[in-house]
């Protein structure tokens, strides 16, 4: 059985002050649920909370983790964050391959690739974000888009490895947009990521990964999303910035 596993991606929101009231609030709250052991909580704030939120989630059900890092360990990189850093801060998690990074910052399939290698060579669990936009899935071409997604970012990913991975399926057109994909268009795109891992690592180990789900989540549609046999979890993004509404995202949970 797998662990359940729901990550809250802040992106460009909270000051330091309003980072520590939210998780605050949050570990509160959370105390709440039932099943809270049972399930896994990441928590991705910008790099400028990271240290602040490490400490505000001591000893709590709260996972840190960052939302990018770059793959050098040093150097002259200016503005850029390497695994060790955010491994120093607290990190056990870190998004890799967001959409926002690809449109916005041209990230590519081997930068991506890269993130993954060095997240893994430190002990860093990734959350690889993939998906098409619309004009792919109006072409039909969604499954293109996704095997080639998967076949660049997990190059060189060993077999002893690849189960440390996450793997985030992110329409981009349900992105904010409050579009979200129905269970079944979710589930057929996840199935079609266990089979590709399959494919590549074998049942055993393409069973034992986790793929959640992300794109205008919230704690109306979670518990259908959840009741498809491969989605694992969600990458929540603005549901997750107050901490009433993400909590009652998790409680929703089946």
């Amino acid at each position: 059985m797998r662990r359940p596993l729901i990550v809250g991606n802040w992106k460009m929101n909270k000051t330091i002050q309003e980072a520590i009231q939210t998780i605050n609030d949050l570990k509160t709250l959370v105390t709440d649920i039932a099943n809270i052991n049972n399930i896994d909580i990441v928590i991705c704030p910008a790099y400028t909370a990271l240290y602040a939120v490490k400490h505000a989630i001591a000893h709590s059900r709260l996972m840190l983790g960052a939302q990018n890092i770059f793959w050098q360990e040093n150097g002259a990189f200016t503005g850029e964050i390497s695994t060790s850093m955010i491994k120093d801060l607290g990190c056990s998690y870190v998004i890799v391959g967001h959409s926002e990074r690809r449109q916005y910052f041209k990230e590519t399939d081997s930068d991506i690739n890269k993130k993954i290698l060095v997240s893994l060579n430190k002990n860093i669990t990734p959350i690889l974000c993939i998906g098409e936009s619309l004009q792919n899935r109006v072409d039909k071409l969604t499954f293109n888009i996704i095997k080639t997604q998967l076949e660049h970012a997990l190059a060189n990913v060993k077999s002893n490895q690849i189960t440390s991975v996450i793997i985030a399926y992110e329409p981009i057109w349900a992105i904010g947009t409050g579009q979200t994909a129905t269970p079944f268009q979710a589930q057929e795109v996840h199935l079609f990521i266990r089979k590709f891992c399959e494919d590549k690592y074998g049942y055993n180990i393409a069973d034992k990964m986790r793929i959640i789900y992300g794109g205008s989540v919230n704690s109306e549609n979670i518990s259908d999303l959840m009741k498809e046999t491969d989605i694992d979890g969600g990458l929540i993004g603005g549901a997750s910035l107050q901490a009433k509404s993400f909590t009652q995202l998790i409680k929703n949970l089946k």
